[in-house]
């Protein structure tokens, strides 16, 4: 019945692709529109603000949930749906699905407190975006909202990163640090139609299939409510993806690129990716998934250390614009950024069937992927030097 949490991707969809479609109509009025300049890549202002489709693609599904959950006639749970006869029709339909959320019921109400406070927390972030969309803001403000909301997810609620040492500080402070670096790594990434948004997709994928296959340490069950989290934000990014894909309609903005950023390193840090019964090495899995986008932000940073220039700087040295300098096209560099997410993150579906050696062999395949990227790169930026 995992099929019931892989759902979710459709009603995500359905959403934010109508809503992408209202903001690409709006966003003008709001003054949305990416201008084109030296170091973009689109040549006509396209209307922006997209992030509020991916946004509203996960919230309006959950709130409606959430309604439901409330208002739901709690008498029809209590019935024995365990000894319904299958025949096939629409009731034994209804009494299956009874039977499989009724376990989880007092979960679902426990962890809605959890969600609600996560999502405002990333509602800000995107909202933080948004004004910076509108507005430009300094990138100190920028990164200091950031922090101070990571902070509140991170030390407010208790959640932080499994590292197996007893230092609560240092797991903390690294957990705001794994949110933060995310948010700006999809903020850098989103340089090309259909770029951060697909990588996105794949990772949140990804990262719910782990969760779906891979059961729960102390439970022994999957990781239904952030594997089904991750299944609506992949399916709020897919709705967007109609209309980003090359020629792009519409921009996720910076709005959109903190709200991914915010969703992925929140529930990467809410997930349990190695516990009873599961080898440690499998705390590897969101590294993996995510192996591209940090690379990504590690190699800009690196670059743009290497010149003089500062980090906060925008510039076209990101993977995407490193491989059309080698003589792909957009599209091509594009697909070629999406096949290497997929290869990196289908890695992580190995770690919790290996022993530590198998996950090692692992590791170094991605970091031998990411090389041998990192050496062809070399020629193009020979070739973009003066």
């Amino acid at each position: 019945m995992n099929w019931l949490v892989a759902a979710a991707v459709v009603p995500s969809l359905v959403v934010s692709a109508l809503v992408a479609f209202a903001v690409r109509r709006l966003a003008p009025r709001w003054g949305l529109v990416d201008q084109p300049g030296n170091r973009k890549v689109h040549a006509v202002p396209v209307p922006s603000g997209g992030g509020l489709a991916i946004w509203a693609g996960v919230v309006v599904p959950l709130l409606i949930g959430q309604i439901a959950l409330s208002v739901w006639d709690r008498s029809y749970y209590d019935r024995d749906v365990s000894a319904a006869v299958d025949t096939g029709g629409p009731q034994d339909w209804a009494a299956e699905v009874a039977a499989y959320v009724q376990p989880h019921l007092p979960g679902l109400v426990e962890t809605s407190r959890s969600l609600w406070f996560f999502l405002a927390a990333a509602t800000l972030l995107m909202l933080l975006g948004l004004v910076d969309d509108i507005r430009r803001l300094d990138w100190r403000l920028r990164l200091g909202v950031q922090f101070v909301v990571g902070a509140a997810i991170v030390f407010g609620r208790g959640w932080s990163l499994t590292l197996f040492v007893d230092a609560p500080l240092l797991t903390g402070v690294l957990s705001v640090l794994w949110i933060v670096g995310l948010v700006n790594s999809f903020n850098m990434l989103d340089n090309m139609d259909g770029l951060a948004g697909g990588v996105a997709a794949i990772a949140a994928s990804l990262l719910a299939v782990f969760l779906l296959l891979v059961p729960e340490g102390g439970s022994g069950q999957p990781q239904l409510f952030v594997g089904g989290f991750l299944f609506l934000l992949a399916g709020a990014l897919i709705g967007f993806l109609f209309h980003n894909a090359p020629p792009a309609r519409l921009f996720m903005g910076d709005a959109g690129a903190y709200f991914i950023g915010a969703c992925l390193g929140v529930t990467t840090i809410l997930a349990t990716f190695s516990g009873s019964g599961l080898p440690r090495h499998s705390i590897l899995a969101p590294l993996c998934v995510l192996a591209v986008p940090l690379y990504d932000t590690i190699s800009v940073i690196c670059i743009r250390l290497a010149t003089g220039k500062s980090v906060f700087e925008g510039d076209t040295n990101h993977f995407s614009h490193r491989l059309v300098a080698l003589g792909l096209t957009k599209t091509q560099a594009v697909l070629t950024i999406y096949l290497t997410t997929a290869a990196c993150g289908l890695g992580a579906l190995v770690l919790p069937q290996v022993n530590l050696l198998g996950a090692i062999i692992v590791v170094l395949v991605i970091a031998c992927l990411l090389s041998v990227i990192a050496i062809l790169e070399t020629t193009a930026r020979r070739k973009m030097r003066p």
